[in-house]
């Protein structure tokens, strides 16, 4: 069902785009294989507990940044969510509202093409948007913009308590939000997408708005998808 029209014009938002959470990479094992000459027992031992810890070669390794909070919110169908619906499942979120006119839709577009490329309606990625507006965006008013970004059955639109989501979004997602601007941008909030894995682990940030960034969080969450990340 569309939403009906707002009765106020746009907010417009202020764009965050802080430096991700990175923890120092493991330094990669090798794949190739050499005869040592002379090397004791005790550094063969080790070499070979690398190698089992690294699960073989080709698998990759992603940092635990965090990991996400219980909370309970609604989705726009009026069901409750909460952080347990979604553990066992690897999923991405981001953070957007319905009357953003900057660079929400954007984002939301991403999403639209996400939702193909992990056929979210079957597949073991979901993805799950956030209202920062979570007042105005009410589950009917985040069912038509649903309806208008064409989302399926595993693309999650979910609202609350404004502080409910604000403290879930500092304090779980370490992401940036604030809804005490000036009138001409009152709401701040991050363009980041959060990659989360089945353990409710955050995994990764990336910039919604880059293409080399999005390429790279499809490839890290099909790698957790598929077991091949740890």
């Amino acid at each position: 069902m569309p939403s009906p029209t707002p009765r106020h014009p746009p907010r417009r938002s202020k764009r965050i785009t802080e430096a991700p959470r990175r923890l120092p990479a493991a330094r990669p094992a090798s794949c190739g294989s050499r005869q040592p000459s002379r090397t004791s027992w005790v550094a063969l031992l080790a070499g070979a507990l690398l190698a089992v810890a690294a699960g073989g070669c080709g698998r990759a390794s992603l940092p635990v940044l965090g990991t996400v909070p219980p909370f309970t919110l609604t989705e726009r169908g009026g069901d409750a969510v909460r952080a347990e619906d979604l553990a066992g499942h690897v999923w991405i979120a981001d953070f957007v509202f319905t009357r953003c006119p900057d660079f929400c839709p954007a984002l939301t577009g991403r999403f639209a093409r996400l939702q193909h490329q992990f056929a979210v309606a079957t597949d073991g990625v979901r993805l799950v948007s956030f209202s920062v507006d979570p007042t105005h965006d009410t589950p009917e008013v985040l069912r038509g913009y649903a309806a208008r970004a064409g989302a399926e059955p595993g693309w999650l639109f979910v609202t609350g308590p404004r502080d409910t989501v604000a403290a879930l979004l500092r304090e779980g997602f370490h992401v940036a939000y604030a809804d005490d601007g000036p009138p001409s941008a009152p709401i701040t909030h991050s363009d980041r997408f959060v990659l989360v894995d089945r353990a409710l682990h955050i995994r990764g940030y990336y910039h919604g708005t880059d293409d080399a960034d999005v390429a790279r969080l499809v490839r890290d969450a099909a790698a957790l998808r598929d077991g091949r990340a740890s």
